[in-house]
């Protein structure tokens, strides 16, 4: 078969042909969402993310609204692109929708790190407490006690206090090797 005639194709002369005018096309395309690749291009240019970042942060409409909402409401897209597609996506196993971590409860964890109450490695426990349904960031960091402590004369407090606690511990350190003493710091 080669032509349209072989596969018995005809026009049926009862149905007018289509004709669309402009207006039509352009409300239609108006009531379109943003696609994909318009929406992964945005995010680079708007967010400063690389290509793999907003790749996967726009493999889904929930997911990258997720983003903006966090990315939005921290000031930090970085950061919030690096949470959502590290930490919340290794816990996340299924649609981004059905995450016990909402966006708003995410924003609190990063507004956190960023004013240095926690820091990084703190945050990780913050965001399991959090996955587990113990409530915000704020609620997690009161809670467990997580503030970190940033007076440095609080930190020389507890630092004397460990010293004068553990005065065997400090001898041994001082009549140690000097390629030996970084293991034993870890005691302290």
């Amino acid at each position: 078969k080669e032509e349209a005639n072989d596969y018995r194709y005809f026009p049926d002369p009862d149905l007018l042909p289509v004709e669309l005018d402009d207006a039509f096309i352009d409300e239609a395309t108006a009531d379109l969402p943003e696609l994909p690749d318009a929406m992964r291009h945005r995010f680079g240019e708007q967010y400063g993310l690389n290509d793999y970042d907003a790749a996967v942060l726009t493999a889904s409409r929930a997911t990258a609204s997720y983003f903006e909402t966090v990315a939005e409401r921290s000031g930090d897209a970085k950061l919030a692109a690096n949470w959502i597609t590290g930490a919340l996506a290794a816990a996340l196993n299924k649609d981004i929708a059905q995450s016990p971590v909402s966006a708003e409860q995410l924003t609190g964890l990063l507004a956190r790190i960023q004013d240095k109450t926690i820091s990084g490695k703190i945050a990780k426990q913050v965001f399991d407490a959090m996955w587990a349904g113990e409530g915000g960031a704020d609620a997690v960091i009161e809670a467990q006690g997580l503030k970190q402590i940033t007076d440095s004369g609080a930190i020389e407090a507890i630092i004397d206090e460990v010293i004068a606690n553990n005065a065997a511990q400090v001898e041994n350190y001082r009549n140690a090797e000097p390629e030996k003493r970084g293991k034993m710091v870890g005691f302290f």
